[in-house]
This record gives C-alpha cells, sequence and structure tokens, in this order.
C-alpha cells in the first residue's frame, strides 16, 4: 500500500453542524478588560530556562523582558538594553540598561541581576552556550552597564541575547538567577508587561496574569515580534486549558474565551460560518522532525538512518497531521526555516518519492538484523501522533520490526531522555515540532555534540566544526555556503530527518485588534 493512501487518526473528527459542538461552561472574571486565551498546552513548567517547551516560552513574555528584541525578520533591536558599545577589535561589548526598568517586586533591574541571568541561561541553551563559552568575562561595570570580553569577535551578540523559541535569555532579579539551571525556578518575579498571578494559578485548568502598572514600554522603535514598544491594554489574562479542540472552538464561538492558539483545519469551516469569530494562520512557519536516538541499535548505525530518507515523503507526512490546505503547511524543506535567509535545497535529492522498495533494500545492505525500533508517540498532541503514524508505517513497510510506545506528551518527554537501550526502558525515535531553525546557533536537532546535544545525543564533527565556521563567516552570504555545507552533511549523517513546515490555524474574536506575528503574545493586543 503506498505511504501517501496509509489511512491515519490524523484528528478527532467533528459531525457537520455547530450542534455537535458542546458549550462549555466557563467562569468569568469581574469586569470587562480581560483577555480569555486558550494555550496549545497547560504550563505545567514555569522556568524557560529549565524546559524547551513553547507554552513555558510564550508564559515567559509575559512576565519577563530581555535585553533586545527581534522584529519579523529576525532583526535584533534594543530592548531592556539603551544602547551599546562595541570595540574596534569586536571583542569586548558594553551594554547600559535603560532608564525605568524595575522589577514586579519593585526592585530596579541591576546590571548585575542581567549578568546572573545571562550566566544561568548561558549554562544550558545552546546559543547561550556559545556566548558564556567565548567570554573571558561577563561582568557588572555598575548599576547600569554591562561588559561582555570575548575571546574573538562575536557580532551576533545581541541575536543571542534576543533569541526566541526554546529557552530565551529572560532577565531575572540575581537572588533567583542563583538557581541552578538544573533546577526549576518557580518564583515568577520578572520586569515584562504582566504579572504571573501564583495565587490563581490551577493546575490543568487556569493560568492567570495581571497588568505590570509599573511597567515603562520602550519608547522609541516600531512594534514587531518581541523588538519595540510593548503596551498591556488588558488588565488581566486569563489562560484557559481546554485540551478538546471542539470544546476550545465552541468557546470562541459563544464568547467563552477570545482567542484559541491551535485549531485545526477540521474545524475552521464550522469556525468561519460564525461572524463573530476570525480563523487565519499565523505567519511563522514551524519545523517537524523525525529524531533517532543514535547511541543505540538500530539507529547508531547511520547508514540505516540514511535508508530511511529514501522513504520520506515531506507532503504525506504534512497532509496527514496538518491536513490537506496547502496554506497552512510547507513541504521540500530542509534543516532552516523557510522563514531564515540560510534556506537551501543542498542534498534534499535523497528524499521525496517515498520508494519503501528502496528503503527494504538499503536497510539489508546496511545490516538490519529486526532489532525493536521503540517508537515514542503522543496520543494528546494529534499532529505529533500523525507524524509517528506515518513514519512507523514507512518503518513497517520496509521490514523493520516497530514497537509502538504510546503515552501523553508528558510521558512522552520523560521517556526520551533516557539513554538506555530499548530492552531497559530506551527509545529508538519519536517526532516532534521545533520553533527555532533560522539558524545553526538555536537550532536543538543540528547540535552534534554528542552527551551534550539534545535527546539523541548524535556526534558528528564535521558538523560541529560547520557550526562554528558559521559563528565566524563574515557576512550573510558566507554564512549561507556554511548552511549548504551543513545540510549536505546532515543528509548523510541523518541525525535526525526534516518532516516539513507548518503554520498555526488560531481562531480568535473579531473583536481583536493587533493580532501578533508568529508566537502568542500578549502585548499591543486589543480589543476594538
Amino acid at each position: 500500500m503506498p505511504l501517501a493512501s496509509f489511512p491515519l487518526r490524523r484528528r478527532s473528527f467533528l459531525a457537520a453542524g455547530a450542534a455537535t459542538l458542546a458549550a462549555p461552561r466557563l467562569g468569568h472574571a469581574q469586569g470587562g478588560n480581560v483577555l480569555r486565551f486558550v494555550p496549545q498546552a497547560d504550563l505545567a513548567v514555569l522556568d524557560p530556562i529549565f524546559t524547551t517547551a513553547a507554552v513555558t516560552t510564550n508564559h515567559s513574555f509575559m512576565v519577563f523582558d530581555t535585553l533586545y528584541g527581534l522584529d519579523a525578520n529576525y532583526q535584533p533591536h534594543p530592548q531592556m538594553v539603551a544602547g551599546h558599545e562595541v570595540s574596534e577589535d569586536g571583542k569586548t561589548w558594553v551594554l547600559t540598561l535603560r532608564d525605568g526598568l524595575k522589577f514586579h517586586d519593585g526592585e530596579p533591574v541591576l546590571a548585575k541581576d542581567a549578568v546572573a541571568s545571562i550566566r544561568r541561561w548561558g549554562s544550558r541553551d545552546m546559543y547561550g552556550l556559545e556566548v558564556v563559552g567565548v567570554a573571558d568575562e561577563i561582568v557588572a561595570l555598575d548599576d547600569k552597564r554591562l561588559r561582555f570580553r570575548f575571546k574573538r569577535p562575536f557580532p551576533t551578540l545581541p541575536n543571542a541575547l534576543g533569541k526566541v523559541g526554546a529557552s530565551i535569555p529572560i532577565i531575572m532579579p540575581e537572588r533567583l538567577a542563583a538557581t541552578p539551571a538544573t533546577q526549576q525556578v518557580t518564583e515568577m518575579v520578572g520586569s515584562g508587561p504582566y504579572k504571573f498571578v501564583a495565587s490563581e494559578r490551577l493546575a490543568g485548568a487556569r493560568v492567570v496574569y495581571a497588568r505590570n502598572e509599573a511597567y515603562v514600554p520602550r519608547p522609541d522603535g516600531t512594534s514587531s515580534r518581541t523588538a519595540g514598544p510593548k503596551r498591556a491594554f488588558f488588565d488581566r489574562v486569563e489562560w484557559l486549558i481546554i485540551p478538546d479542540q471542539s470544546t476550545a472552538a465552541a468557546a470562541v464561538m459563544n464568547g467563552e474565551v477570545d482567542w484559541v492558539e491551535n485549531t485545526n483545519s477540521d474545524i475552521a469551516p464550522m469556525l468561519n460560518r460564525s461572524r463573530q469569530v476570525k480563523v487565519a494562520y499565523g505567519e511563522d512557519f514551524y519545523s517537524t522532525i523525525l529524531r533517532f536516538n543514535t547511541l543505540h541499535p538500530p539507529f547508531n548505525n547511520p547508514a540505516i538512518r540514511r535508508a530511511i530518507l529514501g522513504g520520506i515523503d515531506q507532503e504525506a507526512f504534512m497532509q496527514a497531521a496538518y491536513g490537506t490546505d496547502p496554506e497552512g503547511w510547507k513541504a521540500h524543506v530542509g534543516c532552516f526555516s523557510s522563514d531564515s535567509p540560510l534556506a537551501n535545497d543542498a542534498g534534499l535529492e535523497v528524499m521525496g518519492k517515498s520508494d519503501v522498495a528502496k528503503v527494504k533494500s538499503d536497510l539489508a545492505a546496511a545490516g538490519y538484523n529486526g532489532e525493536r525500533v521503540a517508537m515514542l508517540q503522543a496520543e494528546d498532541y494529534p499532529t505529533l501522533r500523525a507524524l509517528a503514524e506515518v513514519a512507523g508505517h514507512l518503518m513497517r513497510e520496509a521490514g523493520m520490526n516497530v514497537d509502538v510506545q504510546a503515552g501523553d506528551w508528558g510521558t512522552v518527554s520523560q521517556r526520551r531522555s533516557s539513554r538506555e537501550p530499548v530492552e531497559k526502558g530506551g527509545w529508538s525515535a519519536f517526532c516532534t515540532g521545533l520553533s527555532s531553525t533560522i539558524d545553526p546557533a538555536g537550532h536543538l536537532a543540528l547540535r552534534t555534540n554528542g552527551p551534550r546535544a539534545w535527546f539523541g545525543w548524535p556526534s558528528n564533527e564535521k558538523i560541529e566544526a560547520l557550526r562554528q565556521d558559521w559563528f565566524a563567516a563574515p557576512d550573510l552570504e558566507a554564512q549561507k555556503q556554511v548552511a549548504r555545507a551543513m545540510q549536505v552533511e546532515v543528509m548523510q549523517d541523518v541525525p535526525y530527518v526534516p518532516l516539513g513546515e507548518y503554520r498555526t490555524l488560531r481562531a480568535f474574536r473579531a473583536n481583536l485588534q493587533d493580532m501578533p506575528v508568529g508566537q502568542a503574545f500578549f502585548w499591543n493586543l486589543k480589543r476594538a
């Protein structure tokens, strides 16, 4: 049976007609200046340095601020800093904090807070590790100024300190930043436009934020993504956890909530029949991947990983997970997001044909001998479940011994951290999405430094060397050449397989204005 025709449980489908949507009963806060939002998942972890979960990143941008922000073109602009000075040799940066910065507890934001926060972030995040590793010193000169002194020129420092995606470099009080990055910070004291209301958090049901009346938006610049002025127009923002998409759709149609972060194309036609609701794709594309465990058989053998490429039809993966609307996804993509100037087609000719017979032949030639493949499958994420089902089907058709290990995302997240072999509770492969694939600096799946790499722990000295070449590249054209070489090597060693890109489909009340680009940001958003 051809891969594209494989019948999948792609989503929980709805019967036609709005009557099938059960109306939820949601509590309302007093007062009309409240925004009610349905996030993609429950906020299980509060600390964005401790986890790479996208829902935690969105939460962090509510509560915290960063030294720089990135605009819609991923260009950095000063955010918490008034400006910076760079030495002629490019090795020394002095950043000056702008006036009026205060934490939610009333204490001023000082340079020592920024230094401690950067060091904590830099002990765990990929880009942060690069910053800290190349720095001879990161010190506070006084209350307003901090200095970076590098071993070599580091022109991308503003990009690093303003990165979006996983593990953003938030600034917190020094006393909290002293917490090791391996321990979660649970006291949420930031300097961002909203305050976290810990007393009203109800796990699995509700998260609440209140406007930070003391927040001083940046006085200049154009608001774009995380750059420019951030103005909070709501007194209160409530995140309501509604895992079932049909229930969330009913809530936005009935006016019980204002914004559903993620809905799906099956529900969209029903939502579009309501004049009070708009359904639109976000502008950003997010990558999806098949990740291998390179520590244990069978995927410790790069030839076996490479054999899988011959069966990868990105269109089949995208249709299974994100529907048939081509506006919602993009196929024929490589390591770098199509939004990125580094996107290229080098080495991609090995994918796209879905040739199962070739996969079977290549597996035999590589020495596959029936080893069990433990495929992790997240049952509560319909899109990730669909991607895992297509990948598992391909492997079975090619003769591999696939054992699906199904569970909720929390269970999958815990199990993928295990480095044990399959027979001792380990794993072989899983599918997931990535939000930071615009360059090698923050691309989790592109790091191949063995034990220190992301789940799967691949080792490839050539990819690591190319990553350093990218940091040292003098201009964008040189960076593009490095990116092409890196992608060619990825298609040879295959630490992971790019499966395509998708855009989030969101539903929101028609009276909301200035909806954010990409991620779920809550500043500058207002109600007409």
